[in-house]
C-alpha cells in the first residue's frame, strides 16, 4: 500500500498491519498492530480496528462498515488464550457495528449497530441483526437472532443468504469505485 496520510497505520508491540493491495481502505480509518486484512476486503469511513492485546484477521472480500470499531481481548488468568478476534471471508459488517474478541465465519453477517462480544461465535451463513447484542454465545449457521440480549428467531431461508452474498458483491465493487474516485489505486 502506498504512503497515506488520510488514514493511521501504526505497529505496535513489534506487530504492524499487514494489508492486501487489493483492499481498499476509506480515509479516517485507524489501524493499529496485528491486523490482517484479505484480498477485496473494504474498511469503510472512520472505523478503527485496533489488535493491540491479540490479533486481528480479516478475510477476502468482507467488509467492515462506517464507524465500526474492531478488537480483541488480552490474555488473562481466566482465559489464558484471550479472544482473537478472526472475520472469515464474505462477512458483511454493518454500520457502527461493535465487533470484539470473537470469531464470524465466512459469509456471517453483523447487521447495524450491532454488538458481538468476547467469545461469541456467529457460523456461515449466521446473522446479528441490527442492534443487537451477542454476549459470549454461538449462532448457528444459517440462523437469525435479534434483541438484546440476542436470542434465535429464526433459521434464514434461501433468499436471504443470497441477498447477503449480493450485499458482499456489491461492497467489493463499491470499495474499486471509491477507491477509484479518491485516486488509491495505481
Amino acid at each position: 500500500m502506498t504512503e497515506r496520510t488520510d488514514i493511521t497505520l501504526a505497529a505496535i508491540n513489534g506487530k504492524a498491519p499487514r494489508i492486501h493491495s487489493s483492499a481498499f481502505i476509506a480515509p479516517g480509518c485507524r489501524i493499529i498492530g496485528n491486523v490482517e486484512i484479505g484480498p477485496d476486503a473494504s474498511v469503510w469511513y472512520n472505523c478503527v480496528i485496533r489488535a493491540d492485546v491479540h490479533r486481528i484477521v480479516i478475510g477476502a472480500r468482507t467488509n467492515i462498515q462506517d464507524g465500526t470499531v474492531v478488537h480483541c481481548d488480552s490474555p488473562k488468568p481466566s482465559n489464558p488464550d484471550g479472544f482473537p478476534t478472526i472475520i472469515g471471508d464474505d462477512v458483511l459488517i454493518g454500520h457502527m457495528a461493535m465487533v470484539h474478541g470473537c470469531t464470524l465465519e465466512d459469509r456471517a453477517f453483523v447487521g447495524l449497530g450491532a454488538i458481538v462480544m468476547d467469545g461469541s461465535y456467529i457460523e456461515s451463513d449466521g446473522m446479528l441483526a441490527a442492534g443487537a447484542m451477542l454476549t459470549g454465545k454461538r449462532i448457528g449457521a444459517r440462523q437469525l437472532w435479534m434483541g438484546r440480549p440476542a436470542k434465535y428467531l429464526r433459521d434464514l431461508d434461501e433468499a436471504a443468504v443470497e441477498g447477503n452474498q449480493a450485499g458482499v458483491k456489491g461492497y467489493v465493487i463499491n470499495g474499486r469505485m471509491h477507491a477509484e474516485a479518491l485516486g488509491l489505486k495505481d
